[in-house]
């Protein structure tokens, strides 16, 4: 395709990628099953997760956008072509729109309770979030505020909107967690908070253990939806892909653990229990920081201001990659304006996301196979179409896809030693270890169902 956009390089990719990978879930999620799974026993096990299966997922749709050169769609038919292998690109259009429907409900709730947090009026008593998100006015127009936030960096383009926000935005956001993190450690009692991040307890890494560590490792990297493949076409010939891969799971996983010395120690000095989801993002923290600031307002707003903007920079950052994955189709396969096609999706997620938002009030008592309308679509995409899009390609790369192609992509053509050194590892990897580590999600999925 003439005149494809393409990203500045390595630098960037690795900013743009780390981007679309660190989210809601670091934050909130990944503190308390590091803690419920063994401390920095599971820490131990969820790193050779990321090694030994996410990582191979990922350098497959890498793989397979840069080569193909095209959104998911277009690669897929342009590496298959006779084959229906073009119907996996269809599926990681669909996914990441649908997740981008509720995923910016809860974007929403960020923008709301940052300004919340600089008028001073947050976290003064418990219950407020229950009260919020039951709510209808509010909700939506955060949620509409999100949309048209994502929307605006995505019509800007690869280069001046994704690639420019992603630069400067992730500095930030990892200065802000860490500023957080400061405050957290310095309160009293928050030892325990650490204890239960770092402290090995390894009578703790069960098979549920494991299985919590492949999920989080595969979900956390935005494997399976699309974006790596479609950011990864948006890479130059000369960029290394391992050192983009390296990258983004490192920065990945720097902040998520930093965003658990943000979160535990000032749960811990508040003598309350750990708790998983949003609840301790939107509730426990903002009473926390209420409580402990010594007395001085100032002390509140400022640090839970800080935090509320890394929420939202986190937020936004993975939202861009969802909506992105979407356009890139509509542009290149149906041949709309950039700004056709990011009107026609935001104005889908914003109308799905209405219907999310409204479930948490009035569409409370509306359930799908017994999950409100939020939590179906969240189990429909995290549970069965992400593992399965992941899974997908990775059969294609590691079974369909000539390994010398597959050689000379990861390698640029053969320029880069290294990675022809590990190819061999790889290829195994992606083979055999990486469908097999899919398979335990999809079986923890069922049996988590059927529980």
């Amino acid at each position: 395709m003439k005149n494809r956009e393409q990203f500045s390089g390595n630098l960037t990719i690795i900013m743009a990628m780390a981007g679309s990978a660190i989210g809601l879930g670091n934050i909130w999620r990944f503190p308390y099953i590091v803690g419920e799974y063994g401390g920095a026993a599971f820490i131990i096990i969820y790193f050779l997760a990321c090694l030994i299966i996410a990582l191979p997922i990922f350098f497959a749709e890498s793989v397979i956008g840069r080569r193909g050169g095209m959104d998911t769609f277009g690669s897929m038919k342009k590496l298959a072509p006779g084959s229906k292998w073009y119907k996996v690109g269809m599926l990681t259009i669909i996914s990441p729109i649908i997740i981008l429907s509720y995923y910016s409900v809860v974007g929403g709730w960020s923008i709301h309770y940052l300004l919340e947090s600089f008028g001073g009026a947050l976290g003064q008593e418990t219950g407020h979030f229950g009260e919020f998100i039951s709510s209808v006015e509010a909700p939506i127009l955060a949620h509409t505020v999100f949309i048209a936030l994502v929307a605006a960096i995505v019509l800007a383009g690869v280069k001046k909107g994704i690639e420019k926000f992603s630069k400067y935005t992730m500095p930030v956001l990892f200065i802000l967690i860490l500023v957080t993190v400061i405050y957290s450690l310095t309160l009293p009692g928050a030892g325990r908070g650490v204890s239960y991040l770092v402290k090995p307890d390894f009578s703790k890494l069960t098979a549920q253990a494991f299985t919590a560590a492949v999920g989080q490792a595969f979900f956390s990297l935005s494997l399976g939806v699309g974006t790596v493949l479609t950011y990864a076409s948006y890479m130059r010939k000369k960029d290394n892909m391992l050192l983009s891969g390296v990258g983004t799971a490192s920065f990945d996983l720097i902040f998520a653990l930093l965003a658990g010395f943000a979160v535990m120690p000032a749960v811990f000095a508040a003598g309350l229990s750990p708790a998983s989801g949003p609840g301790v993002v939107f509730e426990t923290l903002p009473y926390i920081f209420s409580k402990m600031g010594s007395g001085a307002a100032w002390i509140t707003i400022c640090v839970s201001g800080i935090f509320f903007l890394a929420v939202l920079m986190a937020a936004l950052t993975s939202a861009i990659s969802m909506l992105e994955v979407g356009v890139a189709y509509l542009v290149e396969e149906k041949h709309l304006k950039r700004s056709r096609a990011v009107l026609y999706l935001s104005l889908f997620a914003w109308s799905v996301g209405l219907l999310c938002s409204l479930s948490f009030g009035p569409l409370a008592d509306v359930t799908i196979l017994g999950n409100s309308i939020f939590d179906f679509l969240d189990k429909l995409c995290s549970n069965w179409l992400l593992p399965f899009g992941g899974l997908l390609f990775t059969i294609f790369v590691g079974w369909k896809m000539p390994s010398a192609d597959v050689l000379e992509e990861f390698s640029n053509n053969g320029k880069k030693p290294l990675n022809v050194r590990l190819y061999p590892a790889l290829r195994i990897l992606m083979r055999y270890v990486a469908p097999i580590g899919i398979m335990i999600i999809f079986l923890n999925s069922i049996l988590g169902d059927l529980s």
